[in-house]
């Protein structure tokens, strides 16, 4: 008989020499990237000037209650662990504050596919498991950005577009006022290698900067937020004065 994957990863996770622990309590069956204390996830990253990496993501609301959140690889060889003073906090409308824990990691020789694993210690003692699947893979960055970096005097676009990125479902683009070094639009998840750009973010006479996050799934039970991303150098053009 053929075992759903929510069967193989608890008989996986919890025959390792790091799960062996009977004090530790197993992640839901519904979606093994959250515990009841918070949200696991790790992602292949490929960023500019610099090797692939894991980024390590525990988000949680009760982060004043956490000690300590430790990440594994599948053969149960340590990663590290997650630096909780320093955070991205979340504030979302009706609820409290959240804060993601984030952090860069090499990634270990001969990583291989399997599920990752995190242990949050909570500061009682009680232990938590949470595990992501994960894809060694690169994912390439976005080509032939337009407008192109270095660019001049172009008149006020309507879109930025670029490449297709094989492999790549969603993508989102980041534009900084150069002049000002300030970050002044912020896109949803995209579908389609464009932008249509809102009306006013682009000012005539403007210098500006923009890059593009790319990325495989989203929110997905089996690679979690994303399992592949990638994120492009910044490519600057100036806008012509009218």
């Amino acid at each position: 008989m053929r075992l759903g994957w929510r069967v193989v990863i608890f008989a996986y996770l919890f025959g390792g020499k790091v799960a062996m622990a009977t004090d530790i309590v197993p992640p839901p069956e519904a979606d093994p990237h959250y515990t009841k204390v918070g949200f696991f996830d790790i992602h292949v990253c490929n960023w500019p000037n610099q090797p692939l990496f894991f980024l390590g993501l525990f988000s949680t609301y009760d982060y004043d209650k956490v000690g300590r959140v430790e990440l594994f690889t599948p053969d149960d060889r340590p990663i590290g662990e997650l630096d909780l003073s320093k955070y991205r906090l979340i504030k979302q409308k009706d609820k409290p504050e959240k804060r993601a824990f984030i952090k860069h990691f090499d990634i270990p020789e001969n990583a291989r596919d399997g599920w990752y694993k995190a242990i949050a210690t909570m500061k009682d003692g009680r232990r938590y498991a949470a595990a992501d699947f994960v894809v060694i893979h690169k994912m390439e960055r976005a080509q032939h950005l337009q407008p192109a970096d270095g660019a001049e005097n172009v008149p006020v676009p309507k879109e930025l577009t670029w490449d297709p990125i094989p492999g790549a479902k969603f993508y989102q683009v980041f534009i900084r006022d150069a002049w000002e070094d300030k970050l002044v639009y912020e896109s949803s998840l995209l579908t389609e290698s464009r932008l249509a750009l809102p009306k006013g973010i682009i000012q005539a006479g403007g210098y500006y900067q923009w890059r593009i996050h790319a990325r495989d799934v989203n929110e997905n039970v089996l690679l979690g937020d994303f399992n592949h991303g990638s994120l492009t150098d910044p490519a600057t053009f100036s806008v012509v004065a009218e």
